[in-house]
């Protein structure tokens, strides 16, 4: 098995190369991306979404196709990643007894968290947050976006295991509940696509939501279908980064974390 796999990596890795061969040269103006696509997005991309961040229109609108797969991906990737280490706890046998041992026993009582780190923690989450929504919303005006906010909070869900321990981040936002919001996440941007086909436009053809959306022409009607599939895109990022944490810190038991 080991050779057969080497095999396909060598395989693939020349593939890959004798293609990357046949790419233009680095920052060569007369390629085709330089001369057509590029100076395209520059000049037409606030006029045609409405969207100020060129960045967001491209991801979100002009190659919204490619955006969705990287989501999928990341849920995959968490996926992959449930399913290699996730343990369902195992209900002792009758067999199995427990060990018994003669004279008093003492009950150790769980390790509380650090006073300055926890009461630092609580202090910092809210603003993390509140900071995420911020990069979310508002990533079509200036840097940011789904993957952006969503990493920020995910990364706050990390922090409170670390102040904390697993358990503390896990009573509030349950495996459960997370791998649900992940499914939700991914959903929301595929849906608005759909969407978009049932409107009688093709898939995340954004504009055809003028039609739904009460105000709205056109132009801004692509600017709020973006701003709907960075929030999926959010959601999804967070929640996998959470559960991929969560998994491998404790090896798939949820038991204890870092």
């Amino acid at each position: 098995m080991r050779l057969i796999g080497l095999i396909s990596v060598v395989v693939t890795g020349s593939l890959l190369l004798y293609a990357v061969s046949d790419f233009p040269a680095w920052g060569d103006p007369n390629s085709r991306p330089s001369t057509y696509l590029s100076p395209h997005y520059i000049t037409k991309s606030l006029e045609e979404t409405a969207v100020p961040n060129i960045v967001t229109a491209v991801l979100a609108d002009y190659r919204g196709f490619d955006t969705m797969f990287e989501t999928t991906v990341i849920f995959a990737a968490g996926v992959a990643v449930l399913a290699i280490l996730r343990r369902k706890r195992r209900r002792k046998r009758d067999d199995e007894a427990e060990p018994h041992f003669e004279g008093e026993t003492v009950d150790i009582p769980e390790k509380k968290p650090d006073l300055i780190i926890a009461n630092a923690c609580r202090m910092l989450v809210p603003v993390i947050q509140l900071f995420a929504l911020y990069v979310i919303a508002h990533g079509h005006s200036s840097p940011g976006g789904g993957f952006q906010g969503g990493v920020i909070l995910g990364a706050s869900m990390i922090l409170v295991s670390l102040a904390h321990n697993l358990k503390a981040s896990l009573r509030r936002l349950s495996e459960k509940t997370t791998f649900i919001l992940a499914n939700i996440g991914v959903l929301i941007y595929a849906g608005i696509g759909f969407l978009c086909v049932l409107l009688g436009a093709n898939f995340l053809g954004y504009s055809a939501l003028h039609k739904v959306l009460p105000a709205t022409d056109e132009i801004m009607a692509r600017y709020h279908g973006m701003l709907g599939v960075e929030i999926g895109v959010g959601i999804a990022v967070m929640t996998i980064m959470f559960i991929i944490y969560m998994n491998l810190s404790s090896s798939g038991d949820l038991e204890e974390g870092i």
